[in-house]
């Protein structure tokens, strides 16, 4: 199995707790707040039901650019919102991001283990990279 028949899979299971796939995301956002000052001042004056809605999007376009290579339309208006000459969020909350990610993923996934987590990284890393990226290149 591939590690990205492993995110699949997965990502399959923390959908699944909810008809709506709402509840792997917010219990999310509930950690990504909880991890940091700077995070919880980043989002004091965020529309929360929105937020998650553009998560999802988000969430969609960096999976896709790790499947497809290309950058969607998505991922490029994400990249630029959240640059240095827009919302201006550090480079460095990507990975806070990612590890609160993974948190949740462990949380939610039954049958986790370590090539559940290596492969969520690995599809991940790849839209991660570019959207460090992107900070200081818009």
């Amino acid at each position: 199995m591939t590690f990205e028949d492993i995110f699949d899979e997965s990502f399959d299971r923390v959908l699944a707790f909810t008809p709506d796939n709402t509840e792997f995301f917010e219990a999310f956002y509930q950690r990504f707040l909880g991890s940091s000052a700077e995070v919880r001042r980043l989002f004091q004056n965020t529309d929360m039901d929105r937020q998650r809605r553009m998560l999802k999007k988000s969430f969609f376009g960096l999976v896709a650019f790790y499947a497809s290579g290309a950058i969607d339309d998505v991922l490029r208006r994400t990249a630029y919102i959240h640059s240095a000459r827009a919302l201006d969020i550090k480079p460095h909350l990507y990975d806070l991001w990612l590890e609160c990610l993974i948190e949740t993923v462990k949380a939610y996934d039954p049958e986790y283990h370590d090539d559940v987590e290596l492969a969520w990284r690995l599809v991940l890393s790849p839209g991660i990279t570019y959207m460090k990226f992107r900070y200081d290149h818009c």
